[in-house]
Formats: structure tokens, sequence, C-alpha cells
């Protein structure tokens, strides 16, 4: 076996190379990099779970960041059990082979109760008084008191939200070198995230995203040497490329004018009830899920969907296996986006009636993804003083709501999630050792194997 170590650099694409990442273009140069070929849907639970498995959405069951849970009638995202995916993983295939296998998994998804050796995921605790206290899951339990005691606590608001930064990364990757100290994994799948932000925030064509690639660059050159010095195998990697877009397209807010969504009101504001509506769209940036209760209904709902400004395709029951995304956990329907748009959860039609969660970092309330959840409201004149009140607040022991957020989708400037035709903005997968990257372009699914024949080549 060939000790290895995976670094998932979140939407790194060959076009972000440059002048101002000197370390990944040297090293780059020096071994052989491919374009993975973008596959639907290019999202990160989808494409990790393609990566880890061999297999298409439709093998693997992770259709998307999340989806809709018929039994308990209830819309779910960002979850963390390694039950969730379907299939057998690249470790429990490595200890067939060698029982001596093991394998660290930092903060790539469905790490919790997966079958890897060793793992560490963000998981807060919330407080019975509304209070999100940044923590993390750890396995074996005791290296989460080991981790936040050499690094600090975990920076969970600079991980995701309007202060994101390159803090949560560099935690990622300390924490990684502690464990591979410590523990001496056979396969460490490492994930750095900080790409994501402010390519979505402000999109690919910012000049701020090179002055965030530099600090990446940087963060790569240290992890590597350290992987490289300890005689790993190094795999850079990403997951998709985020494309410019300027159109939020708001799919439950047809279907609620339609009469297909039903709410309830809870304070003031309108909650959504998935189990009541007749049909409902679960959105994950460029692809969303439509679910429908009656199948008498899956047609008309077609053609409605398909001509709202912003849709590209609708996808029924053929379209789905055509792409390797028909699964008991899809839609009726799935529908990607146009370049340049991408799909809000917004199922309100008044501004005023907006649920409380609606302004706020809340992922696991919405139902659906929301990245404007990366934004301060524009309309807030300074937000981080609102902030700094807001956490006064916390620290006397009174209630709160951190309603910064903005609503109506204007500021996302970047998205991904529809197959991208450029492979300058593909995803890529690089390595020292050329002669086990068998091609320059190479389909989501043959990186198991490339993965694979590090290990055991």
């Amino acid at each position: 076996m060939n000790k290895t170590a995976v670094l998932n650099i979140v939407g790194l694409t060959p076009d972000l190379i440059g002048e101002h990442t000197p370390f990944l273009k040297e090293w780059f140069s020096q071994g052989k990099v491919a374009s993975v070929q973008s596959m639907l849907p290019a999202v990160t639970c989808s494409v990790q779970a393609t990566y880890l498995t061999g297999k298409k959405p439709s093998g693997h069951g992770i259709v998307a960041n999340g989806w809709y849970f018929r039994d308990t009638s209830e819309v779910r995202l960002w979850m963390r059990s390694g039950k969730l995916m379907q299939g057998e993983k690249i470790w429990d295939r490595a200890k067939q082979r060698d029982s001596s296998f093991s394998c660290a998994n930092l903060f790539w998804r469905y790490a919790t109760y997966s079958g890897a050796d060793y793992t560490v995921i963000e998981r807060p605790m919330y407080c019975k008084d509304g209070v999100k206290v940044p923590d993390i899951y750890a396995n074996p339990m005791s290296l989460r008191d080991e981790l936040q005691q050499e690094l600090g606590q975990f920076p969970l608001f600079n991980f995701w939200g309007p202060n994101t930064s390159i803090k949560s990364s560099r935690w990622i990757a300390n924490a990684a070198k502690i464990v591979t100290q410590k523990y001496d994994p056979t396969l460490s799948l490492v994930y750095i995230p900080h790409m994501d932000y402010n390519l979505q925030r402000v999109g690919p064509d910012d000049s701020v995203i090179k002055k965030d690639m530099q600090k990446v660059d940087e963060l790569c050159e240290d992890l590597v040497s350290f992987y490289e010095e300890k005689e790993r195998k190094v795999i850079i990697l990403s997951e998709y490329g985020i494309s410019s877009v300027d159109k939020p397209v708001h799919l439950n807010r047809v279907l609620r004018k339609e009469g297909y969504i039903t709410v309830r009101e809870e304070l003031g504001g309108e909650v959504f009830d998935a189990g009541a509506s007749q049909a409902f769209a679960v959105a994950d940036h460029q692809v969303a899920h439509i679910y429908v209760e009656k199948s008498s209904e899956t047609e008309n709902i077609k053609e409605l969907l398909e001509n709202i400004p912003g849709v590209e395709r609708i996808l029924g029951n053929e379209g789905q296996k055509e792409m390797g995304i028909d699964h008991p956990r899809s839609g009726e329907l799935v529908a990607i986006a146009e370049p340049g748009a991408w799909f809000t959860y917004y199922y309100w039609l008044d501004e005023n009636k907006a649920p409380d969660f609606a302004p706020t970092v809340s992922i696991h309330d919405k139902p659906g993804y929301d990245p404007a959840e990366m934004l301060f409201d524009p309309d807030i004149r300074f937000p981080k003083l609102k902030a700094a009140g807001k956490l006064l607040r916390k620290k006397l022991g009174f209630r709160y709501v951190m309603d910064l957020i903005p609503t109506n989708g204007e500021g996302v400037r970047g998205s991904h999630g529809r197959v991208e035709e450029d492979e300058n903005k593909n995803p890529l997968i690089a390595s020292q050792s050329a002669d086990l990257i068998p091609e320059e372009s190479i389909s989501a699914v043959q990186v198991h194997d490339i993965l694979w024949n590090h290990l055991f080549e």
C-alpha cells in the first residue's frame, strides 16, 4: 500500500491557476493534471459520493446536498451520517484487500458512522436557549477535545455565513496534520473549502478571487510539503467549477401561485408544509428536485416549469436515467438552470410573510440551499455593528435573532450544479504520479479508480 493524501480544493479549476498561485502552478507542472468532466448534479455531496464509490447518484443515492424524505415528509440538507451513502466506499474495499488499511476523513460529507477509522466534521451544539455553539464531531471521541485544545474552538462562523474566511480551511489543514502524526492513516481525505465562498459571493471574474487563490496556494504549499515529507502520495482535486450568475429563479413561487404549495402561519411568517403540498422544488444551486404528490400532475408541472425564464431543461424519468440521477430519492422531475441562472428556495409571495429563519444562517431549517447566507443584507447600513449588538444580547443571556441575510437572491454572483462544458471551468485532478492519471480528461466516476491506484499501484 502507498499512503496517500487527497486534498479536495473546492471550486479549483484550471483557469484559476496563474501567477498568484506559484506553488500549485509549479507542482502541477512537475506531474500531471487532468480535467474531470462535470457531472449532474455538480454539488458537494453528490460529487464526493461519486469519488468515494465510483458510482453515479443513481448508484450511491446522494442525489443532491439534501432531498425530500417521503417517509417523514421533511426536507433535510447537509446531513452527516455515512449510512446515507449507498454502495461500497473506497475504504471498505481497501480493508477487504488489506486489513491494515485505515482512512481519515476530515470534513468530507457523510463522515460520521461511515466506517472511516478517523473522522472530523463540524457539528455545532444547539442549546435550548437558541444559542449555536461551534463544535465538531470526531472519532475517536477523544480526538474532539484534543483538536480543540490544540487548535482552539473550530471556527464555525468562518466556515459558513457572512464571515467566512481562510481561517476555517487552515483549522482543517492543521487538524489533518495532527491526525496524521497521531494515527498515521493510509488514506487522508482533507476538505479545503475556502474558494467556495467568494466564488459564490462575487463570482469567478472578480479580482478578489486572486487574493483568495493566493491564500489557498500558501495553504496547499504547507500541507503538500507536510505530506511529502511524510512520504505520502498527494492528490489534489476539486468537485466542480463555479460560473457567473445574475438571475435568481424562484420555482417555488411559481408553484405556490398555481396552488401546489401549502404553508402554515407561525408567529406571523409562513412556514412551508412539505407533507401537505402537492408539488414543490428542493433547490440546490443550479439544480432542483421537483417532488410531485400525484403522478397525474407531473406532465402539467413539467410544462409549467419549462416555460419559466432561466430554466434550461426539466428531466423526467428518461432524462434522469440518461444523466445517472434516477433514484427513489430524486424528485419526479429535475430542473436544470440556464447558464447565468440559479434556483432559490423562496416560496413566500409577500416579503412581510417571510419565515423568521429566512434572514438568518439556518441551513437545517430552510427547505433548499441558500447561498445568500454568505452575504450581509445591503439594506442594513452597518451590519457588523448590528451583529455586535446581537452578540452582546447573547453574552447578557437574552434571546436574539441574527437576522442579517438578504432574502431576494440578487447579490449572489456565482453558482454551480449544471454540467459545465468548458474544460477550463471543470474540476481537476492532479498528481506527481503522472502514470496513474490515464487521460487528459476523465469522468467523475473514474476518480475513484485513480485514488485506488495511488493506494495499490
